[in-house]
């Protein structure tokens, strides 16, 4: 773990950003202001690309971004990679440059099988692209992680650091991790916790509620609307915040009843969705589901969709007009199917 502020090793390279999404855009910008040298390499014609010309930028199509180029930032959708690699990068990039990762799925399950001539390394930082961006533009910047899984050129290291600090990382900090552990431990957060877990644990709550009578309005307000609140409060603080600030009543509700319902069971089924991410289970089925053009996943979104709790909590967030100013947060969502980056 450490803290850094030096670009110097970049700051003769070349630099293709794949990718002008959330993170793509913000990296882009972020490294551009720390006065690097940033080319975006993105499908011709298509709204990234008119939006990054706009912006200031030298935009060209994946292959032409990449060849000559000292450091290849891949930030575009997992999924895409692969193609991506194949099709622009493998036969473009040149010997001893930098391939860059910001999630290091393709990598360690191999979908992508990197060349032996040039670096391979990783940097994540743990936020959304426009808290990257904007915190960079307040003279702070977001904690990133970063990884090295290969180096020819004896510089991996200097550049992967160099890259955060051109992002911002460098001025919060900066932590060392490997591609294995930055995967598997991101993709069991998004699964057992942040998303699954969270998602249907609230699902759950109101569901009970409902069945046991009560108005699914007032369901709604007490498991999804208020969650936010201890969130915020996680966010902020951890434990020690939640517990300063809800009541004793709410404190003791926490020691009791929250044992009973993440139990035991709870954690060994948390023990299993880590062991399916650990042997390749879930990226096997994920890669399938989306090579079959996701049937499944297309279906499963639409139940969620389509789930009572969206339909009450749809014409309440309507009354909430202090909702209406607050930017809809841009995720790594999955998009259809591409060939190239966008």
């Amino acid at each position: 773990m450490s803290t850094s502020t030096s670009t110097d090793t970049l700051k003769t390279a070349r630099i293709a950003v794949l990718g002008y999404g959330s993170q793509g855009r913000a990296h882009a910008l972020n490294l551009r202001d720390s006065g690097l040298d940033v080319v975006v390499g993105l499908r011709k014609g298509g709204p990234s690309w008119q939006r990054a010309q706009a912006e200031g930028f030298a935009v060209a199509e994946p292959a032409e971004a990449v060849r000559g180029a000292d450091l290849v930032a891949v930030l575009t959708p997992d999924m895409v990679q692969p193609a991506l690699y194949k099709d622009a990068i493998e036969p473009n990039i040149k010997p001893g440059a930098a391939l860059l990762f910001a999630h290091g799925f393709n990598v360690h399950f191999k979908q992508i099988d990197p060349r032996k001539d040039i670096d391979v390394i990783l940097v994540a930082p743990k936020g959304p692209g426009a808290l990257v961006r904007s915190e960079y533009e307040r003279g702070r910047g977001v904690p990133c992680i970063w990884a090295v899984h290969q180096d020819v050129s004896g510089q991996a290291e200097a550049h992967t650091k160099s890259y955060a600090d051109g992002i911002g990382g460098g001025r919060a900090m900066i932590i060392e991790t490997d591609f294995k552990e930055e995967t598997e431990t991101d993709l069991f957060g998004e699964q057992a916790v942040l998303c699954g877990g969270a998602s249907e644990l609230v699902i759950k709550g109101f569901e009970t509620l409902v069945e046991a009578g009560y108005q699914p309005e007032i369901a709604y307000y007490e498991v999804m609307h208020e969650l936010k609140l201890i969130v915020d409060l996680f966010y902020e603080g951890g434990l020690t915040r939640m517990l300063e600030f809800v009541s004793e009543t709410a404190q003791y509700g926490d020691y009791v009843s929250g044992p009973r319902i993440v139990d035991a069971g709870t954690k060994q089924r948390m023990r299993e969705v880590l062991d399916d991410i650990q042997d390749g289970t879930f990226a096997r089925n994920w890669t399938a589901e989306y090579k079959a053009g996701l049937p499944n996943y297309k279906r499963l979104k639409q139940a969620d969709l389509d789930h009572p709790i969206e339909q009450v909590g749809a014409k309440l967030r309507a009354r909430m007009p202090w909702l209406q100013s607050v930017p809809v947060p841009v995720a790594a969502a999955v998009t259809p199917p591409l060939k190239k980056a966008g």
